[in-house]
């Protein structure tokens, strides 16, 4: 048996000493600065893909929103700037090439996709490990990494010699720089290119999720999104995730995303007969190990690590996600939903699997057990260390103080209080 990884304390999380391949990364951006502009930025995709026609035009509305609230992030750096500009280039790259599929095939838009099982919660609630467990069982139908990325193949380009999608190769290389430049990343969300990834990345082709929210701080543009209708949205990822199964199958969907819970309407909307599990932690513990994680990227995307910015920011955000989450609960039909509480979850992963099936009308059948259990087997957890927190020591928060904002939570579901 192989030895436990020791634990991992971030001594220079908020004052950070940064190493020789990310100075490097930080010097390359300088030399190569960005411009947000929307003309810029429609001709680069038209020019990458050769295509023109980006379908509906309401999205470039909201897409000039999204460049004026990253101009007004002034902590932004150049690193920070040209990850987010390449970002909406590949938004921009992967909405052309999804309506040039549809409007060649106007078939996948009669795609149905029968009964999804979604899985909603705040980051570190045990969803991604819930997504791809449900992912292993080869029934259904999953979105990994490499594919969330580039969701249409480029026309003309196929699997080379070894069989893999080109497109997988270029998010191992980009998987690889990540970690060369920030190898604590795997520790706290490990994203290889078969890792099973939010569809979230989806939304963001039609420029309306709170995606561009993990990347630097758009206030203006979270104040928009939260006034949108997502009612059209969610329509549009489902009209990608009809392209996606017509691509590849097979037809029944897990997905999974934060985003959910503050958009438990919109969803079911889209999705109406979807099973829905929700999962449900101390909001203490999200938010230590979210600010951590995100205090550990801005070392390279921002001018300077801003402990108490950054507190304030996510510490509003979870409440407006579960607040909304309290608000809509009740709405979703009790035989569509399943509350997954973490310590419930991380004590029986499987059982509580068997439960989120039963809810589905899913069978675990024999040979389904056999790819959990082998995904399991595959994927202890703390493979790659377990990084200790301290919300005091480095964000000066009292996390009892902290927790009292919460109440209204605490008194609305069954959440255990991690100490």
């Amino acid at each position: 048996m192989s030895a436990r990884p020791p634990d991992i304390r971030i001594a220079d999380l908020t004052a950070p000493v940064l190493t020789a391949p990310q100075r490097g990364a930080l010097a390359v951006a300088e030399r190569n600065p960005v411009v947000f502009s929307e003309p810029v930025l429609l001709e680069a995709a038209r020019r990458q893909t050769r295509l023109s026609d980006f379908g509906a035009d309401d999205f470039r509305a909201r897409l000039r929103v999204q460049l004026e609230a990253i101009e007004e992030d002034r902590d932004l750096n150049a690193l920070g700037r040209l990850g987010v500009w390449s970002n909406l280039l590949r938004y921009l790259g992967n909405r052309l090439r999804l309506e040039d599929l549809i409007r060649r095939h106007p078939e996948i838009l009669e795609v149905r996709l029968p009964r999804p099982i979604i899985v909603v919660g705040m980051p570190r609630t045990g969803t991604t490990h819930l997504l791809n467990l449900l992912a292993a069982d080869t029934r259904q139908r999953s979105l990994p990494y490499w594919e969330s990325l580039e969701p249409v193949p480029v026309q003309g380009e196929g699997p080379g010699r070894d069989g893999r999608d080109p497109r997988w190769w270029r998010c191992q290389r980009s998987y690889d720089q990540m970690v060369a430049q920030m190898p604590l990343i795997p520790a706290m969300h490990d994203m290889p290119p078969e890792h099973i990834h939010e569809e979230i990345e989806l939304m963001e082709l039609d420029f309306a999720s709170y995606l561009l929210e993990w990347l630097c701080r758009p206030a203006r543009w979270r104040d928009h999104y939260y006034a949108l209708d997502m009612r059209p949205h969610y329509a549009y990822l489902k009209k990608a995730l009809q392209a996606l199964t017509w691509l590849r199958g097979p037809s029944r969907w897990v997905l999974k995303s934060p985003q959910h819970l503050e958009q438990l309407v919109p969803l079911l909307d889209a999705f109406p007969d979807a099973v829905v599990a929700i999962t449900h932690r101390d909001p203490v513990s999200v938010i230590r190990s979210a600010i951590t994680m995100l205090a550990y990227g801005d070392r390279m995307r921002r001018t300077r690590v801003d402990p108490e910015g950054l507190a304030a920011y996510w510490i509003d955000r979870v409440e407006h996600l579960l607040a909304a989450c309290v608000r809509d609960r009740d709405k979703l039909p009790a035989g569509q939903a399943i509350d997954v509480p973490f310590d419930e979850f991380m004590a029986d992963d499987l059982g509580m699997v068997a439960r989120i099936y039963e809810k589905a009308g899913l069978e675990l059948t024999r040979g389904a057990r056999s790819e959990l259990e082998s995904f399991l087997a595959g994927s202890p957890r703390g493979k790659y260390g377990q990084v200790r927190y301290d919300l005091r020591g480095d964000f000066g928060i009292d996390p009892a103080a902290l927790r009292r904002r919460f109440d209204f939570y605490f008194e609305r579901f069954a959440v255990r209080v991690e100490e």
